[in-house]
């Protein structure tokens, strides 16, 4: 399946028209924009047209505000991918631009989902917002489309915890390194990725070789020492990885390395994917390097239990 990059004024393929949309910034793609693609395709069956999933590249906040910029909870190849898995026949991503930004709530709805995506049904959260200054709400959105006679279903929100699930729940989660919530909230683990990079190569000296992260697109939960999985090769590996800096012996970068259990090889320069399983620890100093050493033990320990735990 392609997947198209569109100007907003550009007309996508028609296999990607006539059906039911859903439209969203989707990071993270968790539980509650999973149900969004549900909906859409329970109405893409009733219309007879494809699912369509519209998301946006890059996100409106980065444009308009770029000093609030955050790092997303996922990557627009993330994003397709995810989106895909949820149930969208397809992903489109349209992209923004001053002209896009600026069109009011009807005109969005006229010129975008009408106009580019001939839309028969449009389904979207409680909370969604769109158009110029983000005027227009799901009441909006029902008002434009019972006068179009366009089908239009709002899903309520999805409720992990007594809480609603949110982009901004999962992000508050990762960042009090609470990575078993942010689980239930996306529906499977959360990971990051990033080619390996050379390192102080010191783990090895000491029986726990590591593999070095770069610079990851995405958030890093918060420092500390965490159960992970990475497949390498078709082959899942259990790990222990730290996120933050290696204050033992003096270092004060905020880094990711991962030891994987098992595992003996080469992976420099390649892109590794590390999902997080559970929080072990927080990151400490050591005495020595065998105090350090007597830990990543248990380390490892831990990280093993806590991964097979886990389907």
């Amino acid at each position: 399946m392609a997947t198209p990059s569109l100007h907003w004024m550009t007309h996508p393929p028609a296999a990607l028209t006539g059906g039911a949309v859903t439209v969203g910034n989707f990071d993270g793609v968790h539980l509650g924009h999973q149900a969004l693609v549900a909906g859409a395709r329970a109405w893409a069956a009733r219309v007879g047209g494809p699912a369509v999933a519209v998301t946006f590249d890059p996100p409106a906040a980065k444009l308009l505000d770029p000093a609030s910029h955050r790092l997303p909870l996922s990557t627009l190849a993330d994003r397709v991918e995810w989106l895909t898995a949820a149930g969208a026949d397809h992903v489109a991503i349209l992209r923004t631009d001053a002209g896009l930004l600026s069109l009011t709530p009807e005109a969005f709805f006229e010129d975008v989902l009408c106009g580019l995506f001939r839309a028969k049904a449009v389904v979207e959260g409680y909370n969604f917002r769109f158009g110029r200054a983000r005027t227009g709400d799901t009441a909006t959105l029902r008002t434009l489309c019972e006068a179009a006679g366009v089908g239009f279903d709002e899903v309520p929100a999805r409720v992990v915890g007594g809480e609603v699930v949110s982009s901004s729940r999962v992000r508050a989660a990762l960042q009090r390194g609470d990575v078993a919530e942010a689980r239930g909230l996306l529906g499977r683990a959360y990971g990051v990725a990033a080619e390996v990079v050379t390192g102080a190569k010191r783990g090895r000296t000491i029986g726990f070789p590591t593999a070095n992260l770069g610079t990851t697109e995405t958030l890093l939960p918060a420092d500390g020492v965490y159960a992970v999985r990475a497949a390498i090769d078709g082959t899942r590996y259990a790990g222990a990885a730290n996120v933050g800096p290696n204050p033992t012996f003096g270092e004060t970068a905020r880094k990711i390395e991962v030891h994987l259990i098992g595992y003996a090889g080469d992976l420099y320069g390649r892109r590794l994917a590390v999902e997080f399983v559970a929080r072990l620890r927080e990151t400490r100093p050591f005495a020595g390097v065998e105090a350090l050493v007597e830990q990543l033990n248990a380390d490892v320990a831990s990280a093993t239990r806590a991964c097979e735990e886990l389907p």
